[in-house]
């Protein structure tokens, strides 16, 4: 049992095969869960209970509210990377190219909106993901092994640009992390056991 408040940094830590990543997408929507309950308040206090809402009443909730950082990037290999970035606002049938250029510039990729991810490093296609993951300005970001694939310095990068976008939005984040040293710049570390949850 565990809640995150607006503009908190939480870190989940456990074993391989434990269920961390299990746990953020049922947090996101994504999997269903046997027990247990998930709630999220909106800014304004608007509650929404995930066990309420069926897979396009998810979705929608999930496109309006929450953004995810994948370790394997799952950015979209035909387009571009400022399309990418788009993705989340063009869903929410919302267009706004000098948002996704801020975001762009706030990642520090402004000068590659026009190029495909074949064309990136791995460092640059997570910032492109943490940037579609924010461009919609989300209450709740879900980062699932963010800082898996990289070296330890852009790995770093990743981190102080996943952080300091969270806080200027005043989002909750919840990161699924191996990484001792982005686990320890958490606001709380929780460790997700076998038996449940300890932190």
């Amino acid at each position: 049992d565990f809640s995150v408040a607006p503009g908190e940094f939480v870190a989940i830590v456990g074993d391989s095969g434990v269920g961390k990543s299990t746990l953020l997408n049922c947090l996101a929507g994504l999997d269903q869960w046997d027990e247990g309950d998930i709630t999220y308040t909106a800014q304004g206090g608007a509650r929404t209970r995930l066990a309420d809402l069926d897979d396009t009443a998810r979705a929608l909730w999930r496109r309006a509210h929450v953004g995810f950082v994948f370790q394997a990037f799952h950015v979209l290999p035909h387009l571009d990377v400022a399309q990418n970035v788009a993705l989340p606002l063009m869903l929410l049938g919302q267009t706004d190219p000098a948002r996704v250029q801020a975001m762009l510039d706030a990642v520090g990729l402004g000068a590659l909106g026009s190029r495909l991810p074949q064309q990136l490093s791995g460092g640059q296609l997570q910032r492109v993901a943490i940037a579609r993951a924010l461009v919609h300005r989300p209450g709740l970001l879900l980062a699932d092994e963010p800082t898996g694939n990289l070296d330890p310095t852009t790995a770093a990068l990743v981190m102080d640009l996943l952080l300091a976008q969270t806080r200027e939005q005043g989002a909750s984040l919840v990161l699924v992390t191996h990484s001792d040293a982005a686990a320890a710049r958490a606001d709380r570390v929780l460790r997700l056991t076998a038996s449940g949850m300890v932190g």
